[in-house]
């Protein structure tokens, strides 16, 4: 895939609504059954329908380099997925979300400026912006007070979908679908393995299954538009686009749940919508 600014950019919103929507399905579903069963089950999911299509539209077969790298980041990812979910069924959603997308957008955004050089002086204030904007978003609009066990679920999915934003760059632009094929099947392992050894109940609730399909289809989505994000323009410009999620999250709560926003996540909307366009200028 040639460079494109602007395909870029797409892409990576595009990332944001699907992964929002995921979250907000896989958020749900993991405070009504185990976590680890829905991670499981959505990631199993994602492998199917990314084999399939690898298969419908012929993509090539990746190298084992890319097969290698993208592995890692489906490790990298699966524990991210798993800490994200698990923070937003035990803990306030409210510092979950903010805090797991800041920690992961600044290690593919520092990453993308040692590699890449800075951007233009406009997307730069973009990037702050945007960055201030996931905050705002998902702030619960009281005076809850952050205590340091909410931090550590959040920093841990951060650092893991950093990981994953990182890695995945590095797979060839030629193969999208096998490669996150290869991430699936590695994030799926890895889980499995954690639930034996940890002796964890992974069976989830029947009932709770339209709702996972749904987070595994999101996530699915979410991570192929990253990739074609990152292949197609800039990796901190995916990075920070992709980390808007947090906004389609609150708004789905807001259609589907009828929460109200606060002050402070009509603030952050407004900023997210700035931050788009000054990173597409």
């Amino acid at each position: 895939m040639s460079n494109s600014p602007l395909l870029g950019i797409g892409f990576g919103l595009a990332a944001a609504s699907s992964w929002g929507s995921g979250d907000f399905c896989g958020g749900l579903a993991s405070r009504r059954t185990n976590v680890y069963g829905v991670v499981i089950v959505s990631q199993l999911e994602g492998l199917v329908l990314l084999t399939i299509l690898a298969l419908l539209l012929a993509e090539p077969i990746p190298t084992l380099t890319d097969v290698v790298w993208a592995a890692i980041a489906g490790i990298g990812g699966a524990a991210g997925l798993a800490a994200l979910y698990h923070g937003l069924a035990t803990g306030p959603m409210g510092v979950v979300a903010p805090v797991a997308a800041v920690v992961s957008v600044i290690l593919p955004l520092l990453f993308g400026l040692f590699l890449e050089g800075l951007p233009a002086p406009s997307q730069l204030l973009g990037f702050g912006l945007a960055l201030c904007a996931v905050w705002f978003i998902t702030r619960p609009g009281d005076d809850s007070r952050i205590q340091v066990r909410d931090l550590v679920l959040p920093v841990v999915a951060g650092l893991g979908f950093g990981v994953f934003f990182i890695l995945i760059d590095h797979v060839s632009a030629a193969a999208v679908l096998w490669p996150l094929a290869a991430a699936r099947t590695a994030s799926v392992l890895a889980l499995l393995a954690v639930v034996l050894l940890t002796r964890q109940r992974a069976r989830p609730a029947a009932s709770q299954m339209p709702l996972i399909l749904l987070s595994g289809l999101f996530d699915t989505g979410g991570n192929a538009f990253y990739a074609l994000a990152a292949g197609a323009g800039r990796l901190d410009i995916a990075a920070v686009l992709s980390s808007l999620h947090p906004a389609v999250t609150v708004i789905l709560a807001r259609l589907i749940l009828k929460e109200q926003l606060s002050r402070l996540q009509g603030l952050g909307l407004a900023l997210a919508i700035i931050a788009v366009i000054l990173i597409a200028s």
